[in-house]
């Protein structure tokens, strides 16, 4: 059998290929690409003889596996699986595991800097200072106190809560399934939405949260309040979202997803709007969460070469 790694993973090529090599044993031949590239031609080339692949976050459409008649397993080294075609997985027996947990910790830790950023106008400050101005405009408030708002209480958005019980919020959460989790009132969306001084985005990209955060939303906020999207980038309409801040509806925003991978279109609403903070999705990428990612990657390997396989999706 044939394990294809797509891509890098974000740790050393021969750190990889050793955990790799590891997890194979003498099961599985191994071949190891070093670039990333998306064009269904080269994934096609890549893939055509893998009975198993690896790959992170680009399109893994029909129109490539069409072409791989060994495909029998997909390690998704992420965390989100929405774009693996998982329809045709499905009719053709195709398993998945994703990589979930990984980066709970990193992405917790962008959103507080964001909140940070915004209300303490550190990216304004850094420019200012370098000018020779002061403080003047730039005094912002305290996270103490705040109506912390979380949309999915997963396991980055609970961690999240963590954080902002720390902080000394009030911190409140909105998802399908209510938990018992001490000190996160459980509300419902626009309670959350019309009270919370922060609202910070943490569920799954489906078909149901595709536009959740849309122009009727946004109106629902308080025009003090700001809105943290490390999630996925289609929960959020970006026009909509441009134009609030634009019109002060809300105070501010920070983005480290869109609709597309980065690079982002110059013209893109949100690169032009109003006290906005924007990433090219890196919330999930330090260094630690990498190595844990390529762990859990070996890990699926070896359960799914052992007849076990785990963290199928």
């Amino acid at each position: 059998m044939k394990l294809v790694i797509l891509e890098p993973l974000g740790i050393a090529d021969e750190k990889l290929v050793a955990m790799a090599q590891e997890a194979c044993g003498d099961r599985m031949e191994l071949v190891y690409y070093n670039t990333r590239k998306e064009d269904t031609e080269t994934l096609i080339e890549r893939s055509k003889d893998a009975d198993a692949v690896v790959l992170s976050n680009f399109k893994y459409g029909r129109d490539v596996m069409e072409h791989c008649p060994n495909l029998k397993y997909i390690c998704v080294a992420f965390t989100g699986y929405d774009h693996v075609d998982m329809e045709y997985c499905r009719e053709k027996g195709i398993q998945v595991s994703n990589c979930a947990g990984y980066s709970t910790v990193a992405v917790a830790d962008l959103v507080f800097g964001f909140i940070i950023d915004l209300y303490r106008s550190i990216i304004p400050c850094n420019e200012v200072v370098r000018k020779g101005g002061t403080k003047a405009g730039l005094i912002g408030p305290e996270l103490e106190g705040k109506k912390f708002g979380i949309i999915g209480a997963g396991a980055i958005g609970l961690r999240v809560a963590t954080i902002a019980q720390a902080f000394g919020c009030e911190v409140y959460a909105y998802s399908r399934t209510r938990k018992d989790v001490p000190g996160v009132t459980f509300v419902d969306m626009d309670t959350l939405l019309s009270e919370c001084d922060i609202v910070s985005l943490h569920v799954p990209q489906t078909p149901a949260t595709v536009g959740l955060i849309d122009k009727e939303a946004l109106a629902k906020m308080k025009p003090s309040a700001i809105l943290i999207n490390t999630a996925r980038g289609p929960i959020v309409d970006s026009q909509a979202l441009a134009d609030a801040l634009n019109s002060g509806a809300i105070a501010g925003a920070a983005v480290d997803v869109f609709e597309k991978e980065p690079p982002i279109p110059e013209d893109h609403p949100l690169l032009h709007a109003k006290n906005c903070i924007a990433t090219p999705h890196v919330a999930f990428a330090s260094n630690e969460a990498m190595y844990k990612r390529a762990v859990i990657v070996c890990d699926n390997i070896k359960a799914y070469l052992a007849g076990n396989p785990i963290n199928l999706v």
